[in-house]
């Protein structure tokens, strides 16, 4: 009902503002967790970009998913919760729990602060992480069935926390919610779409660096995209729809793309901005040499060439979503990246 509260954790992020953004324009009232106050003007200031003024709609709490403190006050008197915020390493953490203690504890400590708070609803954000690695290759495409074995080969430290996480939310809530919280669950693919500033997802950073030419070619990589704005759509829609009770829901666009499809999207599309994007597939020893000195190149060599697809039939059909096709969410990406002045020699424009 519009004019409830809902707490969005991790604000500051890429998904959690434009989820604030589409709550505000439904008319709610948006608490969010932040780790630094400091953060809020930064935060208010994407919400501009995005074309709404928060004011007095928007309030902030300082909370982080290591410690308990704050989150009683976050959660205080809120009808919902997004559960956005999640670590994502730009490297190989040194040990795996660093990345997946605090996805899995925050989590719970989020899930327990809301049970105690009477919240009707937490939806979580998962990813496709923890539905689509560590398993035998499959000739259809993966649904909400299906789960990440965080024991397979080749998981990486973050792909083991989204599912770690999440199994524990829906444990959590089967044996603790008291039966009365309910838990919806978002597992994106790669989240592209238009960027509010300067803080956004290791995906955004592919476009950038295919724009920048920061890449002489491009890895055999396959992927899902979907834009941002239809991930906050599908938050806001699992918070309050009963089709939603219990229920996990990928958001993915479309079929599965590989890198050079991606570049020569952005290629045709974004005119002498895209002057620099390699169109070219690398062979995989290029890439494998590459990553002897490069450790973000080094988390992507399991994923070399491999192939996957997702579906969205769930989502469709039971919460009538309508994403925005691959090449919409690849475009609003790169326009957003030469607007805001993100890219290499691009004049640094105020927001």
């Amino acid at each position: 009902m519009a004019g409830e509260l809902v707490l969005v954790t991790g604000g500051s992020g890429f998904v959690g503002a434009h989820c604030i953004l589409h709550l505000l324009e439904k008319g709610y009232r948006v608490r969010t967790s932040v780790r630094s106050l400091s953060r809020e003007e930064e935060v208010r200031q994407m919400l501009r970009v995005g074309g709404v003024e928060a004011g007095d709609r928007l309030s902030f709490v300082a909370a982080d998913l290591n410690s308990d403190a704050g989150w009683p006050e976050a959660v205080a008197d809120c009808a919902y919760v997004l559960h956005v915020a999640s670590p994502f390493p730009p490297a190989i953490p040194k040990h795996e729990d660093e990345i997946i203690k605090p996805a899995r504890d925050g989590a719970l400590r989020v899930l327990k602060a809301a049970r105690d708070a009477g919240v009707k609803r937490v939806v979580l954000t998962s990813s496709f992480a923890a539905i689509g690695y560590g398993q035998k290759p499959k000739n259809r495409p993966f649904n909400e069935e299906d789960w990440t074995d965080p024991n397979g080969d080749d998981v990486r430290a973050y792909v083991k926390s989204k599912t770690l996480a999440e199994k524990a939310a829906w444990d959590f809530v089967a044996n603790q919610g008291n039966g009365l919280l309910e838990l919806s669950v978002v597992n994106p693919v790669g989240v592209f779409g238009p960027v509010l500033g300067p803080d956004y997802s290791t995906s955004i950073l592919l476009v950038q660096r295919l724009m920048d030419g920061a890449m002489p070619g491009c890895p055999r990589l396959y992927f899902g995209a979907v834009d941002v704005r239809d991930v906050a759509s599908m938050h806001v829609e699992c918070m309050t729809n009963p089709a939603a009770k219990n229920q996990r829901f990928l958001a993915v666009a479309g079929e599965f793309l590989s890198i050079v499809q991606i570049a020569r999207i952005l290629k045709r599309r974004m005119g002498p901005a895209g002057k620099r994007i390699p169109t070219i597939e690398l062979p995989d020893f290029l890439v494998r040499l590459a990553a002897r000195g490069d450790e973000a190149v080094q988390q992507i060599l399991p994923e070399l060439g491999k192939r996957k697809n997702a579906t969205n039939e769930k989502a469709r059909r039971l919460l009538n979503w309508q994403p925005r096709s691959n090449e919409e969410c690849l475009v609003a990406t790169a326009e957003s990246l030469v607007r805001l002045g993100l890219l290499k020699d691009s004049p640094k424009k105020a927001a």
